[in-house]
């Protein structure tokens, strides 16, 4: 079975940086987005990133000017770099690709997740 492997997680102060990153273990095939989630404790999981397979990318407003998103859809990775790091931005940070494509017509998707790594960010 596919997997999305996450790594790059840790503990840092505030106003530190950590760069996450994720790979497929095989190759997933019809990738058009991968992007990363997190889920901050008793919250909703949340997109913070993502990134298309035309390089085309769009972050939520509370990581704009602080975090990038970077990748090779094709070789199903992607990165995220985190700068400035806030409290706020502890959480479990998630990996996803969405994987679509059509038969006969109908668009069959497939999201696959990593187990995620946690960021802890100290004040």
């Amino acid at each position: 079975q596919v997997q999305l492997v996450e790594s790059g997680g840790g503990l840092v102060q505030a106003g530190g940086s950590l760069r996450l990153s994720c790979a497929a273990s095989e190759t997933i095939f019809s990738i058009n987005a991968m992007g990363w989630y997190r889920q901050a404790p008793g919250k909703d999981r949340e997109l913070v990133a993502r990134i298309t397979s035309s390089g085309s990318t769009d972050y939520t407003d509370s990581v704009k000017g602080r975090f990038t998103i970077s990748g090779d859809i094709a070789k199903n990775t992607v990165y995220l770099q985190m700068n400035n790091l806030k409290p706020e931005d502890t959480a479990v940070f998630y990996c996803n690709a969405v994987q679509a494509f059509r038969v006969l017509g109908s668009l069959q998707q497939t999201n696959y997740w990593g187990k995620g790594t946690l960021v802890t960010v100290s004040s």
